[in-house]
């Protein structure tokens, strides 16, 4: 066996452990997740509780708990993060720049701006996710309008595009909280982000929309390595580089929206993740993103638990103040 060939398998040897790591991260993130609480459940009952219901047993006492409270809560953030892990990696790879994040083209500026309008208005809880995943999609649209010329979407000008059109709907979301200050302790929550209202038919909403576009992004993952080549090297082996680069931002866009509809902007998880994937693991694609959902919907899951265990409140507030941190460690990391 020659040296490459040897290494070549090390490396997969290596990306198998990691996978089976981030998965017990996972097992152990949703067992105390749902465990932990007003009621602390010790995880051997958790392990038992979820088995009663995985075989269609009849639920009782701690399993209840878990089954009808605590688990879509836990299944709603492990799905989120997922979701922006995935899409922050994959807009990192089709913009090549380190910095992006799945907000980038103005979907939580359009989300925010549809949830303060359902929230001002009063109409009922029921449609404020939609109201929010239809303005973030509408964001997103005049954001590809803006930057297109002619049949190209260049990444620079996708880029200035997404901070004019979050700019505009931020401020007019900071004016309609200012107009219905009855309702502006509403609106902070959903812009903080928040899971305490998920339940099995919200995670059954949001679950098409993220198992749809992060499943393209994964089919797309050998496409995003050979584009790390730039664009002309990408073209010259075959790759139709508009076309990836718009396919990518849809999916992108499609799982991001879906999940903040439904849960409210969280901020960072889609940035650090891909960025702690990447130093573990490589920057390859078809490792980057598989595991980069593996762990954000751990981290998420975990940064969920120490909201609603401390005096933090929120998940965004625990996100918030884990990545920014990283934020700056990773510009001065950049600048050399």
């Amino acid at each position: 066996m020659n040296v490459a060939a040897l290494a070549t398998r090390r490396s997969r040897a290596y990306v198998a452990s990691g996978t089976v790591l981030l998965l017990g991260l996972l097992l152990v993130a949703v067992v105390l997740g749902t465990g932990l609480g007003s009621v602390n459940i010790a995880p051997g009952a958790v392990l038992s509780a979820l088995w009663q219901g995985v075989t269609g047993q009849a639920l009782e006492g701690d399993a209840v708990i878990i089954w009808q409270i605590r688990l879509p809560r836990v299944v709603m953030g492990v799905l989120v993060g997922a979701a922006l892990s995935v899409c922050g990696g994959a807009f990192q790879g089709v913009f090549r720049n380190p910095l992006s994040d799945p907000y980038l083209l103005g979907v939580a500026s359009g989300a925010g701006l549809g949830a303060t309008v359902a929230l001002t208005l009063g109409w009922p809880h029921s449609l404020i996710p939609l109201a929010a995943l239809l303005t973030a999609l509408a964001a997103v649209t005049v954001t590809l309008l803006l930057a297109r010329e002619g049949r190209r979407f260049p990444p620079t000008r996708l880029i200035l595009s997404g901070v004019v059109v979050g700019s505009v709907l931020s401020a007019a979301t900071t004016a309609l909280m200012l107009r219905g200050e009855d309702r502006a302790r509403e609106v902070l929550a959903y812009t903080l982000g928040d899971l305490s209202f998920s339940g099995w038919r919200d995670v059954l909403t949001v679950l098409p929309y993220v198992g749809l576009g992060c499943g393209a992004l994964l089919l797309l993952a050998r496409a995003l390595d050979t584009l790390q080549l730039g664009d002309l090297t990408a073209r010259s082996l075959g790759v139709p580089v508009e076309r990836l680069r718009l396919l990518v931002v849809a999916c992108a866009s499609l799982a991001t929206a879906g999940a903040v509809a439904y849960v409210g902007i969280i901020g960072f998880v889609g940035l650090i993740v891909p960025h702690l994937v990447r130093l573990a693991f490589g920057a390859g694609h078809r490792t980057l993103l598989p595991l980069s959902g593996l762990l954000g919907g751990s981290l998420l899951v975990l940064a969920d638990l120490l909201a609603r265990t401390t005096p933090l409140s929120q998940v965004g507030i625990v996100t918030t103040l884990l990545g920014g941190p990283f934020f700056l460690w990773l510009l001065r990391r950049e600048n050399g």
